[in-house]
């Protein structure tokens, strides 16, 4: 199952990331709209602000070695690459997007600063103990098993280095079960984006708790990034998104559609987005 999995994940991702990075540009992320999610900066902006608000929040100050986990096309990665004058490793699934992050990085005169290769997250490439930095910007959610994950991401930071988590959540089940309805939603939601499943916050927070970290901190931004999906649809429906999703095909196609799924997630309070910041002890 996980290698059907990991197959769907690589093919939506090879068919959606020309046309996103075309509509949208290179960060396929979330953008920040202030944290009670009423500032309203340019959609590229905002993405770059989600960035910023990340590494403040996670009081990360410097950084020789990072790596990137689920680099999309290098948006972060790059950005990262010049804001720390560091070393960069992006790794994803999609042979399409680690090509054009090569490209992308070669037009940056980060070539030697930024690596990019195809590897899977939940068996990394890496010797232990090497990144200063592990950054996740919106790929837990594609994993089917989120302990081996953070597991992977805890064995490749140096002793020293911060974990940055940033992912796709379910409302906390604690108190009130997930309806039916809700889990008819998420599982439109799954189906379309390959999502095997998301956790809720608190059940991230476990998993990290069962690991031997430091400073853990965790924090729902939920309000600050939910504008970012109604950006999405309005630009979805521009003449040359809409040319370009009929030229991408049905699953390209059916991605665009959710749109609304996610949307409408945000504002029933079902879907979240949680960020978690750790330190691997000494």
């Amino acid at each position: 199952m996980t290698e059907i999995l990991f197959q769907q994940i690589q093919q939506f991702y090879d068919g959606a990331s020309g046309l996103w990075e075309q509509i949208w540009g290179e960060h396929m992320h979330h953008g920040y709209y202030g944290s009670d999610g009423q500032q309203a900066p340019d959609r590229y902006q905002a993405q770059i602000d989600l960035i910023e608000a990340l590494l403040n929040w996670a009081r990360v100050g410097e950084a020789g070695e990072i790596l990137d986990v689920g680099c999309g096309i290098g948006g972060s990665s790059l950005n990262l690459a010049q804001r720390f004058q560091a070393a960069v490793t992006g790794i994803t699934l999609s042979p399409v997007q680690v090509q054009r992050a090569r490209e992308r990085a070669a037009q940056a005169g980060l070539t030697t600063q930024a690596e990019f290769q195809v590897a899977n997250a939940l068996a990394m490439p890496f010797t232990d103990n090497r990144f200063d930095l592990v950054w996740s910007l919106e790929s837990g959610e594609h994993m089917p098993d989120k302990a081996q994950f953070l597991q992977e991401c805890y064995r490749v930071l140096r002793p020293g280095g911060t974990l940055i988590l940033a992912t796709w959540c379910h409302r906390p089940t604690h108190i009130q079960p997930l309806t039916v309805d809700e889990q008819q939603l998420l599982a439109a939601i799954y189906r379309v984006y390959c999502l095997p499943g998301v956790l809720s916050l608190p059940e991230y927070t476990a998993i990290a708790q069962r690991l031997e970290l430091q400073n853990l901190r965790t924090a729902d931004w939920s309000t600050a990034v939910a504008p970012f999906w109604d950006q999405v649809i309005d630009s979805a429906w521009k003449p040359a998104a809409i040319w370009g999703l009929l030229q991408a095909g049905w699953t390209t196609i059916q991605g665009a559609f959710a749109l609304g799924l996610m949307q409408s997630g945000y504002r029933r309070g079902l879907i979240r987005y949680g960020v978690l910041t750790a330190t691997k002890h000494h």
